[in-house]
């Protein structure tokens, strides 16, 4: 079953405490919320101004306060660069524990990425190994605690399908997965049907992004990800191939979340909340 859920980083540019976006979900019929993790601490999330969740939080007392809302957390993200070399002693122990969070919450999955950029001074061969030592490492605390780590096209690596491939068959296991994101792969000139339809069998977890006709016509082919979308899903360039990425998943009997990225503006999350289920119940 396709659910409808939401990234709360989309209060991020809101100055927003983590209540107000669950708060939001539980006021209107959401059951999944998607969590931005924060590996230490964060002076501005610490003054109530930025949604995150440090992953020192007690993850039992905070499951408590999902379980109050009728909230289940979808994902847990915790993309720290696994293209550059401090991924190997930063991003590596933030992906652990993340997945440790996630095991106490009851979320299934875990989200990682590579950078916006290739790092200087290494070659792509050099860079592949880096990654594959990274998740060597990371797969061994998923498997234990049964937690899938999602890979999600965001950067000059995971946007390449090719590339992606080789990420994906480094290891046989079924808890390497991907996060499938409609905008990412649309910004960097990817077609994103098309780029879904080879991976279909290995997404876990969908972020759905919509994509501005201003910022298409400056970045597309540029950039290889957006953090958000500043447009409300199915009002952008990107709708037809949102929809069309709805309507694969839905043919392979797909299951899991659609996570929305976008902008908390008013009305902007609501009206991408009736977008989506119109789509899901065409």
């Amino acid at each position: 079953m396709i659910h409808i859920g939401m990234h709360i980083d989309n209060w991020r540019h809101q100055d927003a405490p983590l209540r107000v976006p669950c708060e939001f979900a539980h006021k209107h019929g959401l059951k999944h919320v998607e969590l931005g993790s924060v590996w230490g601490d964060y002076f501005i999330q610490a003054l109530g101004y930025n949604p995150h969740v440090p992953l020192h939080t007690d993850p039992l007392r905070l499951k408590k306060y999902f379980d109050s809302l009728g909230l289940r957390v979808s994902q847990v993200d915790a993309a720290y660069p696994i293209s550059f070399p401090d991924g190997q002693y930063r991003g590596i122990p933030y992906t652990i524990d993340a997945i440790k969070f996630a095991r106490a919450l009851g979320c299934p999955c875990v989200d990682t990425t590579d950078g916006a950029t290739k790092p200087a001074g290494y070659a792509d061969d050099e860079v592949m190994v880096l990654i594959k030592q990274y998740y060597r490492v990371v797969l061994e605390w998923a498997e234990s605690h049964e937690i899938i780590i999602n890979v999600e096209p965001h950067g000059p690596y995971t946007n390449d399908p090719d590339t992606m491939e080789r990420i994906l068959s480094m290891f046989d296991t079924p808890w390497l997965r991907m996060n499938f994101d409609t905008g990412n792969t649309f910004i960097a000139g990817n077609d994103p049907v098309k780029y879904l339809d080879r991976f279909k069998h290995k997404v876990a977890h969908v972020h759905i992004k919509d994509v501005s006709e201003s910022l298409a016509k400056a970045c597309r082919g540029e950039e290889t990800g957006i953090s958000t979308s500043v447009v409300a899903i199915g009002e952008g360039v990107n709708a037809d191939n949102i929809a069309g990425c709805i309507e694969l998943l839905k043919k392979i009997n797909w299951s899991g979340v659609l996570s929305i990225e976008a902008e908390a503006a008013p009305g902007k999350i609501e009206q991408s909340v009736e977008w989506l289920r119109g789509q899901i119940a065409k």
